[in-house]
């Protein structure tokens, strides 16, 4: 069976979308099958629209029997075309709602991901939320990465079936950190307005002796030295599908503070294997990210179940579910 792997990003790209398709064209092919990634850069240097129309055709003349897209619009769109055309299987992969991101990016929305579902925005957002529902139904299959997204995308009221598979985390080892003198907050975000960094900010500013590093486009095994050098992750969004940052930094056994929204909790269980905190709140966070600095022992000791917990997320299990899926749609 030959796979296509439609996605936005890719290797020497960052994110999690580029690692988790650099895992499944390493790891299914062990598992029977055939596999060949379309990165979307092949055709971003083109203008806009041009550049999908471009990555339409780049898809229609590739050979598959089925094509993944890793997204719903960006890459998702163009594949959901090609298949149409071509008669090919098409799956989807919805790592988030992509008309409430670019609301909140492009169209002044402030409202958060679960409130989003509930209102009307005008048109712009009415024909994003249009094309996004016509690629999904357009899907054999769709794929989510969290209970907390499985909820959220039935709401769109979907013809194809909605599977979980938790992503998967290829650990690669950490580079060596100098770590700074004081305590050491660290986090992994792109500046959008839902990662919380502003307040994350505010919050280490109020101590002298704490340092905040906030990792961004850095090669994975830098980025993954910061984590390990952390005295405390912490991932302070108003949203979250399911955090490859977090897992990893639960693997790296490094204590972890996260905002008690999206798929944070599926991760994070409050004062067992991490601090959970209320989101957009400053006082919350403070006093956590003090418990951990002032109670170690108990850091670590939490850290340590996150740790043996974070084997949910191994690469087997999860290649061995999306394979089962491949070859049942």
């Amino acid at each position: 069976m030959k796979i296509l792997i439609a996605t936005g990003l890719y290797p020497p790209e960052s994110g999690g979308p580029a690692t988790y398709s650099k895992l499944l064209a390493e790891r299914l092919p062990a598992l029977g099958f055939d596999v060949s990634v379309l990165p979307f850069r092949v055709v971003r240097h083109l203008p806009k629209i041009l550049r999908h129309i471009a990555y339409f055709f780049k898809i229609v003349f590739r050979s598959a029997d089925i094509v993944y897209a890793q997204d719903t619009v960006s890459v998702g769109l163009p594949a959901a075309l090609a298949c149409l055309l071509t008669g090919r299987k098409f799956i989807v992969r919805v790592p988030g709602d992509y008309a409430w991101e670019q609301a909140r990016q492009r169209f002044d929305v402030t409202d958060e991901l679960d409130e989003f579902q509930k209102k009307s925005y005008g048109l712009r957002v009415w024909l994003l939320r249009t094309v996004q529902k016509c690629v999904l139904n357009r899907a054999r299959a769709v794929v989510v990465p969290s209970q907390y997204m499985k909820g959220i995308v039935r709401k769109w009221r979907l013809t194809p079936e909605v599977s979980v598979v938790y992503s998967s985390i290829d650990m690669p080892r950490p580079a060596e950190i100098n770590h700074p003198q004081g305590f050491l907050v660290v986090t992994i975000a792109r500046p959008v307005p839902w990662k919380g960094l502003e307040g994350l900010k505010r919050v280490v500013a109020r101590e002298k002796n704490w340092h905040l590093e906030i990792v961004n486009d850095l090669p994975h095994a830098e980025a993954m030295g910061w984590v390990k050098a952390a005295d405390v992750f912490v991932l302070n969004s108003t949203y979250e599908g399911l955090s490859h940052a977090l897992i990893e930094a639960m693997m790296l056994g490094t204590p972890v503070v996260a905002t008690q929204v999206g798929g944070n909790p599926e991760l994070v269980e409050n004062g067992v294997t991490g601090l959970l905190v209320k989101p957009k709140d400053d006082e919350s966070l403070y006093r956590a990210l003090k418990d951990v600095e002032q109670n170690k022992e108990a850091a670590r000791a939490r850290s340590k179940i996150a740790q043996a917990k974070s084997t949910t997320f191994s690469i087997d299990r999860t290649i061995k579910e999306l394979a089962t899926l491949l070859r049942t749609i």
